[in-house]
C-alpha cells in the first residue's frame, strides 16, 4: 500500500521550490540517462535529497535531482534517476513522480529505462519503443487498501502505451534519422540479473527486453489517468544471448555510448508533441 503522506509532503517541497510550475509532461531518465536533461532549458532544480518522499538516488548512473525544465515550449518534469523496488524503500519513492505530475497537472509521462536485449538481432545501443510490458515482479505498487487518487480499484491495462504518443515516437525517430526497435519490456524484481534459463524462458514469454523498473511506473500512471510513452535503451544483451558476464558499469557505458541518438531523439519527440498541442 502506498502511503499518501510522504508524498504529500514531497508536492509540499516541489511547489515551494518551484511556485510557479505548472508541468505538462514528465520524464523519468533510466540508469546513465540523466545527462539528456542537460538538452532542455533549466528552470529550476531540485536534489532528491530534498523531496521527502523520494530520497536521495541509491543506484550508481542515477543523478537524483528534478529539474524543471522546457523545450519546444512544453513545460517538463525531469526526473534524473529514478527509485527501485528493489532498493528497500517501499512504493512511496517509486511513485513520488507520478505522484507530483498528476498533482501539478501534467498530461502525460515519458518512461525511459537501459534494458538487456533478448533478440540475439539487436546489439547494445539499439533503442526500443515499449509496445507492452509484462509484470514478472511478483508484486504491483497497487496492492492495499484502494486510493482513488490512482483511479478505479481495477484500472484497465490493455492500452497502457499510448498509441499516439508511440506514433508521435516513431515520426521523431525518421525526422531525427535514429532507428527505433519496437517490443515488449519485461520486468523483473532485480537487483540479480536473469540467468540464461530466464532467459530463455521469457524469450517464448514474448519479452524483447529485460530490466528492473518502468512497469510500476507505467502502471501508476495509467491507473492515474496520465498518457504513458516509453523508450528501453538496449545497454547490454541479456544473459546467455553472450557467452559473457554482465555488469551495471556495461550499462552505464553503453548508455553514454547512445547519449547523442537519445538526445536527438528527444528533443524531436518533444516537437511532435507540441505540434500536437501537448
Amino acid at each position: 500500500m502506498i502511503n499518501r503522506k510522504p508524498l504529500e509532503a514531497s508536492l509540499a517541497a516541489v511547489k515551494k521550490a518551484f511556485p510557479k510550475a505548472k508541468p505538462k509532461l514528465g520524464m523519468i531518465l533510466g540508469s546513465g540517462l540523466s545527462e539528456i536533461a542537460e538538452a532542455f532549458e533549466q528552470l529550476g532544480v531540485l536534489p532528491y535529497a530534498k523531496i521527502p518522499g523520494v530520497g536521495a538516488a541509491g543506484v550508481a548512473g542515477h543523478a537524483g535531482r528534478l529539474v524543471w525544465g522546457k523545450s519546444a515550449g512544453i513545460e517538463t518534469f525531469i526526473f534524473q534517476g529514478r527509485r527501485h523496488y528493489y532498493e528497500g524503500v517501499g512504493w512511496e519513492a517509486v511513485a513520488t513522480p507520478l505522484f507530483l505530475l498528476k498533482s501539478l497537472g501534467a498530461k502525460a509521462v515519458f518512461l525511459t529505462n537501459a534494458a538487456g536485449g533478448t533478440n540475439p538481432k539487436w546489439k547494445p545501443g539499439d533503442l526500443m519503443i515499449i509496445e507492452d510490458h509484462i509484470n514478472m515482479m511478483g508484486v504491483t505498487p497497487l496492492l492495499g487498501t484502494h486510493d482513488p487518487f490512482w483511479g478505479p480499484r481495477f484500472p484497465d491495462q490493455s492500452f497502457i502505451y499510448d498509441q499516439q504518443l508511440r506514433a508521435a515516437l516513431a515520426r521523431a525517430g525518421k525526422q531525427s534519422k535514429v532507428a527505433l526497435r519496437r517490443g515488449v519490456y519485461f520486468a523483473g524484481t532485480g537487483p540479480t540479473y536473469e540467468t540464461p534459463a530466464e532467459v530463455r524462458a521469457w524469450r517464448k514469454l514474448g519479452a524483447d527486453a529485460v530490466g528492473m523498473s518502468t512497469v510500476p511506473e507505467a502502471m501508476l500512471a495509467n491507473a492515474a489517468g496520465l498518457r504513458v510513452a516509453g523508450l528501453s535503451c538496449i545497454t547490454n544483451m541479456a544473459a546467455g544471448i553472450l557467452n559473457q558476464a554482465l555488469t551495471h558499469q556495461e550499462v552505464f557505458e553503453t548508455s553514454q555510448k547512445a547519449m547523442a541518438n537519445m538526445k536527438k531523439l528527444i528533443l524531436q519527440f518533444w516537437k511532435e508533441l507540441g505540434r500536437a498541442g501537448l
